[in-house]
């Protein structure tokens, strides 16, 4: 229930203060479980996507936004659960894969952080594989996720009504699982489809949108 109303109090705001372009949100209506990747430019990304998808995501977050009691309340709010990036995060996919199990939608950011310039996957960077290791072992799908405009949404400019502020989101085909006898060369394969999803939607956004380059910090 909380969810929901955050969900409802979040569309109201945005809706009277930014001015948004969403492509592909019908994709996010499937139902059965899957995981969604997200192109990462602010720590808004989770709560501006989340906002407005009509199912409830549960995002993987750091553990470290869980160390103060107040963050970490809100994390649980908004269904989110913690990841420990050092070593491997058995508990972080036991989770994930128990939550697909249910049929519920986890949300990843494959970059790992926030990343800018050639760093982005966006602009030929690398993500980390663990998101293809979940579609492997669950046999859920991958809805690739471009988001842009959220780092300029950190000022309180933008959230002032007359609809200022500008928000970008598009979403892709989902991409299936790759079967194959040696699961490093099926994850590789994975991870390299959904990096060039990530850039088609990005050029496509640009085309569509007339966006330039510097829209991506």
């Amino acid at each position: 229930m909380i969810y929901g109303l955050f969900r409802t109090f979040m569309r109201v705001v945005f809706r009277c203060t930014l001015r948004m372009k969403i492509r592909g949100l019908r994709a996010g209506r499937r139902r059965g479980g899957f995981l969604l990747a997200s192109s990462h430019v602010s720590h808004l990304d989770p709560f501006c996507i989340s906002a407005l998808f009509p199912q409830k995501i549960g995002w993987m977050a750091r553990i470290e936004f869980y160390r103060h009691p107040l963050a970490a309340r809100l994390m649980r709010t908004v269904h989110a659960f913690p990841v420990n990036r050092q070593g491997v995060p058995i508990s972080a996919i036991r989770e994930s894969l128990a939550r697909l199990e249910r049929g519920e939608v986890v949300g990843v950011f494959p970059e790992g952080e926030i990343k800018a310039g050639a760093d982005s996957v966006l602009r030929g960077g690398s993500i980390k594989r663990g998101i293809c290791l979940l579609a492997q072992r669950s046999g859920r799908p991958i809805l690739p996720c471009l988001v842009l405009g959220t780092e300029k949404l950190n000022a309180l400019a933008p959230w002032i009504p007359f609809r200022r502020g500008r928000l970008w989101i598009a979403y892709g085909e989902f991409i299936e699982p790759i079967t194959h006898s040696d699961r490093r060369i099926a994850r590789a394969e994975l991870a390299s489809r959904l990096e060039a999803a990530l850039r088609q939607l990005y050029a496509e956004a640009r085309r569509e949108f007339a966006l330039p380059d510097s829209i991506l910090p």
